[in-house]
């Protein structure tokens, strides 16, 4: 025997599930359709409303400039090799460098294009130019309108208010230059306004610029917000300097000028050295220029008076070792003088250092006061860039102040040993002259004041020099200063961040889709009702018979009027399937009953028996519903008597079996409603009702009370061959079948069959889910063979075709979204 794949019934059972998930919530593509087109329809009058806006992007190299004394210094970083880019970021971003930069700008002035879409900045574009008086008062922030009437003249008005323009006086701007006439180039003054606007573009006569003036000081902290500084990576002293600008040109120009003053002031930080040296050296080089010509005078009008003009040779090598003491003895008194100045600073405990004059310009070659120095300096100048971001109490100034205090403690120990050094070098060469001078004591008085004259010119003038071969190296060395710092990318294209057209016309199409399919989710997870034949066999554990579709055509006798339409086919298929039920039984007696009142009992019962009657059948339809008869009324009948008044006795069974106008068609009306249904119905009268009904007729069918809210229908089960249970579509509730499926489960019923009554059009079906005889297409809306056969649907559909109904958007969501 050949093993069943069960692996293989489960793959076509999930792909089964699939395709029925699929064709339940494709059917709504109308509503999908209808919300992705208004969606995307919004996203467009978005986009089009919308100023884009850009990224623009520009880099900039960080050289490491700690010097090593200041990495021994610090025993934190002895080894760390990486970059602290803190203080830079921090300074890219300050109020101070984005004033610098927009000095090279003009931001100060915003020109627009007149449109009626969205604000168009025209920027480097603009045809007029305006140049502002920012030392005079100005009205800012107001929109001014200039029209160009020609190569000469313009006009100015007032520009068209917007919406949120709600402070009037502001809006309004300054009324005094509006409706006037002005010359290219004429100053427009006002209590309020002084500024000159100038033509850049002659061939733009005619054209209206909306322009106004933004105030420098609110420039500054906006441009400083606007940027975005963040390094490449953790291993890189790269910075990426971003900003989002509505217009590139705009955004381009300021992160360049931004990297050209971040490197600017760098590079004026550092000549601030060689700039202090250079003052220094002129200051001196000006007391020695009058000292040294007093002096020269002097020794010409000495040589003059008492007639010398040389003196003996036996003195001048004395005067030359005499003339080299007094050269060191001098550059020791300029040394010593700059000790004292390092010491005082030292004492002084100060922060800043920039003014400090470098060793190397007095002519100290000790390497070691060089690099102190040099590294307290630079110290200095990063804790002073730093303070222009933050306060002292932040952690990068701290950690630069102990820096600073370790420095300033090695510092002030070797001056004070280069201090003692000096001045015992300075007495040692004292004592030399002072025995030189001895020797110049035998020279006759003339010679020998000469000779004083001659030394102290001569120590002026070689110290003269000396100072302007210190002033040029300084100037050489601020020459050849560069930037530690450099730019890597320069800024050029942007690009888009917002609106995100792709990304948002992707978003809009997924909410279309998702808002009404999420809806109809909801709608199904909180509708308790059978939706469809899936549904009912989930909920419903008796066996189907057969499916009723939907009726459309206003009345209840569906088979009777209309016995070509789909309707009146599914009776009659439920009328093969009945055929086959109790088939040894020579009248078959048929309950019809269901859950509620609502479901489609009467409709049901009426039409099948009308169906049997058509097939030749005797048929009699009861109204055994005494509480809420109904079948009376589609026979246009009155109640006046009936089943209620012949089972308390008052009529013969004869009297209230009535014929229609149809062949083999009776009916049994309800009668006046009495006050003890439930007792009459589980009379003896009833069962010798049914005994006369079965004499006389092939079918008996019997339109019950709600079983779901009566008790006497459960008993009448009892008495009949078949008994239909009819659920309706969207309307009985899941809960509601609990009981059947609990008595035929317990077989306290027999004999039950149900009906799924109030089928609409779904457009899915699925094998296996059909019940009854030729249900499978039946209901195949779209089958062109069901149409051609069933000519009056054929008629129908092509009227509805011929004249289609105005579409009633709030009537059809109602009917598709509506929750049970």
């Amino acid at each position: 025997m050949e093993k069943l794949d069960l692996s293989q019934l489960d793959n076509e059972e999930k792909a089964l599930e699939i395709r029925y998930v699929v064709a339940k919530y494709i059917r709504y593509w109308p509503w999908y359709t209808l919300f992705i087109f208004l969606f995307v329809t919004a996203t467009y009058i978005f986009h089009r409303y919308t100023v884009d806006e850009f990224e623009v992007r520009g880099s900039i190299v960080i050289k490491n400039s700690n010097t090593p004394e200041a990495k021994i210094l610090d025993r934190s970083n002895i080894f760390n090799q990486g970059i602290n880019l803190e203080n830079d970021i921090l300074r890219l971003r300050s109020k101070n460098l984005s004033r610098l930069a927009l000095e090279k700008l003009h931001f100060d002035v915003e020109y627009f294009a007149k449109t009626n879409i969205k604000d168009i900045e025209l920027y480097d574009r603009s045809p007029i130019r305006i140049e502002v008086d920012w030392d005079h008062l100005q009205v800012t922030e107001t929109m001014v309108e200039l029209e160009v009437l020609s190569d000469k003249n313009f006009k100015l008005s007032q520009a068209p208010g917007g919406i949120m323009d709600f402070n009037t006086v502001q809006a309004a701007g300054d009324e005094s230059i509006y409706n006037k006439t002005y010359t290219f180039g004429e100053i427009v003054e006002t209590p309020r306004s002084k500024f000159i606007v100038h033509l850049v573009n002659p061939g733009r006569v005619g054209d209206v610029i909306l322009f106004k003036l933004v105030n420098p000081t609110s420039l500054e902290d906006y441009w400083a917000r606007a940027v975005q500084v963040a390094t490449v990576n953790e291993y890189s002293s790269v910075l990426n300097i971003t900003t989002t600008t509505k217009v590139v040109e705009k955004g381009r120009d300021y992160i360049n000028a931004l990297m050209q003053s971040y490197i600017d002031y760098d590079l004026n930080e550092k000549n601030k050295i060689q700039e202090n040296s250079i003052a220094f050296i002129e200051e001196q080089l000006g007391f020695l220029e009058d000292s040294m010509k007093a002096k020269q005078g002097e020794l010409l009008n000495f040589k003059v008076e008492n007639k010398l003009l040389d003196v003996s040779a036996e003195f001048s090598n004395i005067l030359g070792k005499m003339n080299a003491l007094d050269e060191r003895k001098a550059e020791l008194d300029y040394q010593l003088q700059y000790f004292e100045e390092i010491k005082d600073y030292m004492e002084q405990k100060s922060k800043d250092f920039t003014d400090v004059i470098a060793p190397s310009v007095i002519g100290v070659p000790d390497p070691l006061l060089n690099g102190l120095i040099q590294t307290l300096v630079t110290l200095s100048q990063d804790r002073r860039k730093l303070l222009a971001t933050v306060n002292e109490n932040h952690p990068e100034v701290i950690k630069i102040d102990v820096q600073m205090e370790k420095v300033q403690d090695a510092l002030f120990e070797n001056v004070v040993n280069l201090i003692e050094n000096t001045k015992k070098q300075k007495e040692g060469i004292q004592r030399e002259i002072l025995a030189y001078d001895s020797e110049f004591s035998t020279l006759p008085q003339s010679e020998s004041q000469y000779t004083d004259i001659f030394r102290e010119f001569q120590l002026r003038e070689n110290v003269y020099t000396y100072l302007l071969e210190k002033r040029v190296e300084a100037g050489i060395a601020r020459a050849a200063n560069v930037s530690d710092n450099a730019i890597l990318d320069v800024a050029k294209g942007g690009a888009l961040v917002f609106p995100k057209k792709t990304q948002n016309y992707g978003l809009a199409i997924a909410l279309g889709f998702l808002l009404p399919f999420g809806f109809i989710v909801v709608r199904d997870m909180f509708d308790d009702t059978i939706k469809d034949q899936r549904d009912l066999k989930k909920h419903f554990m008796i066996p189907q018979l057969g499916v009723i579709g939907y009726s459309t055509k206003g009345t209840n006798k569906v088979v009777l009027e209309h016995p070509k339409s789909a309707v009146a086919e599914s009776f009659r298929s439920l009328r093969s399937a009945i055929t086959y039920l109790a088939s040894g039984k020579n009248t078959k007696k048929i309950l019809v009953t269901s859950s509620v009142s609502g479901e489609g009992k009467t409709f049901t019962s009426l039409n099948l028996a009308s169906a049997m009657a058509l097939g030749s059948k005797k048929t009699v339809v009861v109204g055994a519903d005494l509480r809420r008869p109904k079948l009376a009324t589609y026979f246009d009948h009155s109640e006046k008597v009936g089943l209620s008044t012949y089972l308390i006795g008052k009529v013969s069974a004869e009297q209230i079996v009535f014929p229609t106008q149809h062949d083999n068609l009776y009916f049994v009306p309800s009668g006046v409603i009495p006050p003890n249904p439930a007792e009459l119905l589980q009379t003896p009268r009833l069962i010798e009702f049914l005994q006369y009904l079965e004499e006389r007729f092939d079918i008996i069918v019997f339109d019950t009370p709600p079983m779901g809210l009566v008790s006497e229908t459960i008993d009448l089960m009892r008495l009949f061959d078949i008994n239909l249970y009819v659920v309706r579509q969207k309307y009985t509730n899941k809960d509601h079948l609990v009981m059947i499926n609990d008595l035929f489960n317990n077989k306290q019923v027999k004999n039950v069959y149900g009906v799924f009554n109030g089928i609409i059009n779904s457009g899915y079906h699925y094998e296996g889910y059909n019940y009854g005889y030729g249900n499978t297409y039946l209901y195949s809306q779209n089958n062109k063979y069901m149409y051609n056969y069933y000519g009056e649907d054929l008629e129908t559909k092509r009227k509805k075709i011929k004249t289609p109904k105005k579409f009633e958007p709030l009537k059809s969501l109602k009917k598709i979204f509506r929750i049970s």
